[in-house]
């Protein structure tokens, strides 16, 4: 790395200007501007730097600058470097997706409309991004009905020219066959403009002017050109459906929402027309080289807008300070005013709030992929094991989570992982005696002591042997090469000390903490701090909360079932075999409630009477003020 004052400039100017920071190959690797140059480049060279900062003006061995006039034009030109040079350390958009788009070629002499992948071509207009083929072909199937315009391959147009005969599109009325003649080259191009402004307008106003035009052919006693203008109604009432029709028609703008995770965040943009989304495209934006303070928002509009068309208005649900010169800079681009706003309520607010659900869907299964890459969960098993200082790669690692209500109901979970993914069948609960009054440490130091007493008289079987016998495979056999508990110190000290009660020196444990996000070390009295976007605390985070999800799901059930006990021991008339029945049966007490007393009846052991008995009781419970919270199985006061 290059010592930083080695190439720190002098007589930095103050004025507004682009900087460029390089590496020791020439390449450019961050950009940015600034209002004041001098200020700006001086605190690259201070102390205290944080890590990403620090990380790159050492990999960098020359800065250079541009001075420009206004801060519109550094805002652009800051943008046009970062689209030539792609620099490493600013914002990076990763986008595994070729997005379609609906085009229609109005420069050519008979319009075509089609599916295209490339947004470049000079006179032809374009629809989308789609972000599903199939959704856009059933579009433009519903579209071909209305608007019969071309969509043949020039070489295939020529041929029918040549051969005088039409394709089968023009048989079946998707297509008015201008190659047979069947429509003249001007009607065929207002055809297209038709399609163009059926596309860019309110289709309320399109279906008014189609109806009136079609009882007037019904005046006039056209009826062959009144039907039509009616099947082009329903053609249209269909196409709404399939285009989204949800928002008002006088609604146009571009709908930009953003979701932040710990290693990436998506950004979406949907682009809406006179209420209908006609497009609709998203980024995964990578945040391992993303310098402190870069806007996230000013990156994915310079994104969307060094290329795509530029609405009036852009909705965005977060604010920026650069928002008066993006609006400025875009409206020199387009012509045209441009609003960005970042709406609080009304229907504005809940567009937002879906295109932000997306990103959120858009990342998640992009990490969802992700997870599964043999290569991303090997770096971070790696970084795992440098940061601890672990012997050996924590190939098999086990984690355990402590859930309870006021010490009540108590269970645990055990989930596991392996080469970095979750390995379901290896996945244990452990029920805790209520009469015991375990806290959380002590349950810790309960079930961290059952577990490797297992692990210590199944290790030394022989499976061979065991499997010649016909014997089950031990369940506890495997010793992980980490232990993580879902905690702080209070919680790794008491899996510590069951561990050395048992003797065991070979397996490596951590806790991870909440609020922090930090790594407790059982001998160390300060945590492990990982970087914020490491691969590794992702990998551990991910640990940690499939421990947490698998704890609450037992402790919902346990508590459900308790309820359904405490029921049914107060009914006087159930003896310990039909209580177990029921018990059996139902599983719950929301399950016994939903059920009828004919239902109820058909449990071996319950009459009739009984079940009405049963009934009462269940109705009593609900009036002496007992609730359950179904979502957390949560005893409630009403």
């Amino acid at each position: 790395m290059a010592d930083p004052q080695s190439y720190r400039p002098s007589q930095i100017p103050t004025d507004s200007g682009v900087y460029r920071f390089y590496d020791a190959t020439g390449t450019v690797i961050y950009v940015g501007k600034a209002i004041n140059l001098k200020n700006r480049l001086n605190s690259y060279f201070g102390k205290n730097l944080s890590e990403k900062t620090y990380r790159m003006v050492h990999k960098a061995v020359h800065v250079d600058w541009t001075i420009v006039n206004t801060e519109v034009e550094a805002l652009q030109l800051e943008f046009t470097w970062i689209k030539s040079y792609n620099p490493e350390f600013n914002v990076q958009f990763k986008d595994d997706k070729s997005y379609p788009y609906l085009a229609i070629s109005l420069g050519d002499k008979y319009p075509k409309v089609y599916v295209s992948r490339q947004k470049k071509l000079k006179g032809t207009k374009y629809f989308g991004p789609f972000a599903h083929t199939w959704a856009l072909r059933s579009t433009l199937d519903t579209l071909q009905k209305i608007y019969p315009i071309r969509s043949c391959s020039d070489g295939n147009f020529e041929r029918a020219v040549r051969s005088k005969r039409q394709c089968l599109l023009g048989d079946i009325g998707k297509c008015a066959a201008p190659c047979v003649g069947w429509i003249s080259e001007s009607d065929h191009s207002a055809l297209a403009h038709q399609l163009v402004k059926y596309l860019d307008s309110s289709p309320a106003d399109i279906e008014a002017q189609i109806e009136r035009e079609m009882v007037q052919a019904a005046a006039d006693e056209e009826y062959e050109r009144a039907a039509k203008l009616r099947d082009q109604l329903n053609a249209i009432a269909k196409s709404n459906e399939i285009m989204g029709t949800t928002l008002s028609s006088h609604f146009t703008a571009d709908v930009i929402g953003i979701h932040e995770e710990i290693t990436h965040c998506a950004a979406s943009l949907f682009s809406v027309r006179n209420g209908r989304i006609v497009g609709s495209r998203s980024w995964i934006i990578d945040m391992a080289n993303v310098i402190e303070g870069q806007e996230l928002i000013s990156a994915t509009l310079s994104k969307i807008y060094l290329d795509n068309e530029i609405p009036r208005e852009i909705l965005v649900d977060r604010h920026s300070e650069n928002f008066s010169e993006f609006e400025k800079w875009l409206g020199e681009l387009s012509s045209h005013k441009v609003e960005i706003s970042r709406p609080q309520r009304g229907e504005k607010s809940e567009i937002v709030s879906v295109v932000k659900r997306n990103a959120h869907q858009a990342l998640i299964q992009y990490l969802s992929k992700r997870s599964n890459d043999a290569a991303v969960s090997g770096q971070a098993l790696e970084e795992i094991a440098a940061t601890l200082d672990l012997a050996e790669l924590p190939l098999r690692i086990e984690c355990f989570d402590i859930s309870n209500i006021q010490g009540s109901h108590m269970v645990a979970s055990m989930v596991v992982f392996e080469d970095g993914q979750a390995k379901k069948s290896e996945y244990r609960r452990f029920a805790i005696d209520d009469e015991a009054h375990f806290d959380d440490t002590r349950a810790m130091h309960h079930v961290i002591t059952r577990r490797l007493k297992r692990y210590l008289a199944e290790k030394d079987i022989d499976l061979n042997e065991l499997a010649s016998s016909g014997g089950a495979r031990p369940k506890f056999a495997y010793a992980p090469q980490l232990i993580v508990v879902d905690g702080g110190q209070p919680q790794v000290k008491a899996a510590a000390q069951a561990m050395s009660e048992l003797g065991i020196t070979n397996i490596a444990l951590v806790g991870l903490a909440k609020r922090l996000e930090e790594v407790w070390l059982p001998e160390n009295p300060d945590p492990v701090i990982f970087p914020r976007h490491s691969e590794a605390l992702y990998l551990l985070q991910r640990i940690r909360d499939e421990a947490h999800r698998f704890a609450i799901t037992f402790h919902r059930s346990k508590r459900s079932r308790v309820m359904l006990e405490s029921v049914l021991d107060e009914i006087s008339t159930l003896g310990e075999v039909r209580r177990k029945a029921l018990l059996e049966h139902f599983g719950s007490i929301a399950a016994l409630r939903k059920a009828t007393s004919e239902e109820i009846a058909l449990i071996p052991g319950i009459g009739a009477k009984t079940a009405e008995t049963i009934r009462e009781a269940l109705e009593d419970s609900r009036e002496t003020g007992l609730a359950v919270d179904m979502s957390t199985g949560e005893i409630l006061e009403k």
